[in-house]
């Protein structure tokens, strides 16, 4: 029976969470920056053609990484939710020891008569791998 592991110890799931949320603050980081910029510069009346068009495409590519991230931040969500409606195996449920029990069961009987019985056979195997290796020796 093949086990998964857990999602809290998946480490596809961790990265997919860090990396969205490094998306995030990477998105947030450059919107901020370059809004702040564009209105310090605009305000002041020193504000030039690169500071207004490359700042409006700089600050549209911070929104694409938020909203990328947010996106990895539901899928990780989503996968979480799908996870807990994976079935469960059934616990096995094993029979408590019965420590007043004085009779023996049958793994505990001694095997006395079969033992005797496989001593020839068990001599003549040692025996063929005795002569098994002493060829392999003279080799």
């Amino acid at each position: 029976m093949p086990t998964r592991p857990r999602l809290i110890s998946s480490i596809p799931f961790w990265g997919l969470v860090v990396v969205s949320l490094a998306t995030i603050a990477g998105g947030w980081y450059i919107t901020t920056d370059k809004i702040g910029s564009m209105t310090k510069t605009l305000t002041d009346g020193t504000a030039t053609g690169v500071d207004v068009y490359v700042g409006q495409s700089l600050a549209q590519l911070g929104a694409i990484l938020i909203g990328a991230g947010v996106i990895g931040v539901l899928l990780a969500l989503g996968v979480a939710a799908v996870a807990t409606l994976r079935p469960v195996p059934a616990a096995e449920v094993v029979e408590p020891i019965d420590w007043t029990s004085e009779t023996e069961t049958a793994v505990e009987q001694p095997e006395t008569a079969a033992a005797t019985a496989d001593e020839a056979p068990a001599e003549t195997v040692e025996r063929a791998d005795a002569d098994a290796e002493a060829a392999v020796a003279a080799r």
